[in-house]
């Protein structure tokens, strides 16, 4: 079994929403908007389950400033 990772650069997020649109169980925002990860809120880089991989990626493709980047 495979994992993604997945990392943020919350700097760059310019706080659209459609990270938390697409994935919902793994992104959230903190109280300005910009990105953070649900379960690890400090965390900059999570491990994704391959059952929460496709709506990540499709969050990843959708994010306007590339604040989420996949490894």
């Amino acid at each position: 079994m495979s994992h993604t990772t997945c990392a943020l650069v919350p700097e760059r997020c310019i706080a659209c929403g459609l990270c938390a649109v697409y994935a919902p169980q793994v992104f959230d925002y903190d109280e300005e908007g910009i990105v953070l990860f649900k379960e690890e809120p400090y965390a900059k880089k999570q491990f994704i389950s391959d059952a929460e991989s496709a709506s990540v990626l499709k969050a990843y493709q959708k994010c306007p400033v590339r604040a989420i980047l996949i490894e």
